[in-house]
């Protein structure tokens, strides 16, 4: 086999290249930026749900770099969005499961419990903060909800919308963010039967409800935030149109709150943004990174979205957004990967679960060949057309980097 031919999107997408590629196309231009006083950038993603067929390439990254806490590695998965995520002032995951023991049992659907080792590599690809409400948020009782915030507490990573004790719950998210003070919040529709939120702990993780939700508002506006974010699960799995409980819901949240930015998670694949009586809603952000059981395509599609805060006027934010499609990549015949990745591959064909913004993918091209290059196209294109079909465009959606 020709060696230079079979070298794969994977081996060739590194994070030093993709740095290289993104510092020299104006990532941060602030081209048609409101100009005022105080700014700064915030870049939010999708859904964090690492499958067994995820950590299994975990497994295999640590025994090729040697790297990783107890045989499992998860930084080469996700290093190729580290030089966006990196550069923002303020980067928020969407963490969605239950973290289980270091050395497992981990199990995937329904009752997720997945390796805590992956909150240092979240960490270190630049994430500042985790929202943790989810529908899977009470998969494993208090206990879960404990081992995953104390996984993130030891990665350094600050995170809200579950909680240890209730003056945890009753304490608001606020971070200083270049001289501002930005809270975040963040709700659930509800959680998966037949967990329910324990009658002793009815704080433990947030349930939707707009009452909450503006209470939580006032609380984190009487700690002195300036702005705040609402990181908010809800909607219908696998539809691209946000349902018209999403619809109604925003508009109730855009005029009976003084929230500043809304960003939505659930879905498994990229739904619209929409700006609202002046707030911006992402109804969703599709998957950050996840493998389930029949990949659509759509599911392994996502986005990073990004948003330019400028002060206006005393209480007054301009917020500025833009979006970054990004795609996992997806080994053929992946249930073989559990026994060794024994399936034949062809010279086209990717060997290893990764994680890549798109863009910067393109920009690189080092031998990608076109039908790999056409799959990125796909993924920039569709994701685009799914983020603007509601008008956002006219309200200054763009993309962070064009399309190459």
């Amino acid at each position: 086999m020709n060696r230079r031919r079979s070298r794969t999107l994977l081996s060739l997408l590194t994070p030093l290249a993709l740095l290289a590629a993104t510092s020299g196309c104006g990532l941060l231009s602030d081209d048609g930026a409101p100009s005022g006083g105080r700014s700064f950038t915030v870049a939010a993603a999708g859904d964090i749900l690492m499958h067994p067929e995820l950590v299994d390439q975990a497994r295999k990254d640590a025994k090729r770099t040697g790297k990783g806490v107890d045989g499992l590695d998860f930084g080469p998965m996700m290093a190729g969005i580290k030089p966006l995520i990196s550069k923002a002032d303020l980067a928020i995951c969407h963490f969605e499961p239950v973290m289980g023991p270091a050395k497992g049992p981990f199990e995937g659907f329904p009752d997720f419990q997945v390796p805590p080792q992956q909150a240092k590599t979240i960490k270190d690809i630049g994430y500042d903060t985790c929202s943790t409400a989810s529908n899977h948020t009470l998969d494993h009782g208090y206990e879960g909800v404990k081992r995953t915030l104390d996984a993130l507490d030891a990665a350094g990573l600050k995170h809200t919308g579950s909680f240890r004790t209730q003056k945890e719950a009753l304490t608001p998210l606020v971070m200083n963010v270049k001289g501002v003070k930005v809270a975040q919040i963040s709700f659930a529709y509800g959680f998966n039967e037949p967990h329910t939120l324990p009658k002793d702990k009815p704080w433990l993780a947030n349930e939707q409800d707009l009452g909450r939700i503006k209470a939580a508002e006032q609380r984190a506006r009487k700690a002195g935030a300036d702005v705040v974010i609402l990181s908010l699960h809800w909607g219908r799995e696998h539809h691209p149109e946000p349902s018209a409980g999403q619809i109604s819901f925003a508009r109730k949240i855009a005029r009976n709150t003084g929230i500043n930015l809304v960003i939505g998670h659930h879905a498994h694949v990229v739904e619209p943004m929409e700006k609202v009586d002046g707030t911006w809603i992402s109804y969703g952000l599709g998957n950050q990174i996840a493998r389930h059981e029949v990949p659509t395509g759509l599911t392994e599609e996502g986005v990073v979205a990004w948003f330019t805060f400028t002060e206006r006027g005393k209480g007054q934010w301009d917020v500025q957004p833009r979006f970054e499609p990004t795609l996992l990549t997806i080994p053929p015949d992946a249930e073989n990967v559990r026994d060794g990745g024994t399936a034949a591959y062809s010279d086209d064909d990717v060997r290893d679960y990764r994680l890549l913004d798109v863009p910067a993918a393109l920009r690189d091209d080092h031998g990608l060949t076109d039908a790999q290059k056409a799959r990125l196209r796909l993924a920039f294109e569709r994701t685009e057309g799914t983020l603007l079909n509601r008008g956002a465009g006219a309200d200054g959606l763009k993309p962070l980097n064009p399309l190459p």
